[in-house]
């Protein structure tokens, strides 16, 4: 059964995070060059958002079979992760809305410094993701063999 719930907890993780990660940062560049193709990522973000959830639910279901739960590299990663959640839902999808908001009403100056803070966000995002993963993998001072 922890095979399996691994399992769901990584495709989950590739296949809803991995879409959200890259439309996130692309969504900047196309917000000034074509606000249509702005929308859509902004789509696939919102819409994997939601997917997403399945990512912490079945890693809480991991380790809580594997009786990791209160290991420092699973707590610090929950940690991330919810740093990385209120980031995409408190700034990352209120700010493609603002720049969609801006592209429509031709506000150039307003699209170019809410660009440049939505790319920071991101990139943030992103880096969270990353380090979550490297936690994921070397679990430093895990004691389940891997």
């Amino acid at each position: 059964m922890t095979k399996l719930l691994l399992s769901i907890h990584v495709l989950a993780a590739i296949l809803a995070i991995g879409p959200v990660a890259v439309a996130a940062s692309l969504f900047p560049r196309y917000a000034r060059e074509s606000p249509g193709t702005a929308a859509f990522l902004h789509r696939v973000c919102r819409g994997y958002t939601v997917v997403g959830v399945a990512v912490p639910a079945f890693g809480a279901a991991t380790g809580a079979r594997m009786g990791v739960l209160g290991d420092a590299w699973l707590v610090t990663s929950i940690a991330l992760t919810a740093v990385a959640a209120i980031l995409l839902v408190g700034a990352i999808l209120p700010g493609q809305q603002r720049l969609l908001a801006a592209a429509g009403a031709a506000t150039g100056t307003v699209t170019t410094r809410a660009g440049a803070r939505l790319s920071m966000a991101t990139g943030v995002f992103n880096l969270l993701w990353a380090t979550v993963t490297v936690l994921m993998i070397v679990r430093p001072g895990s004691t389940t063999g891997a």
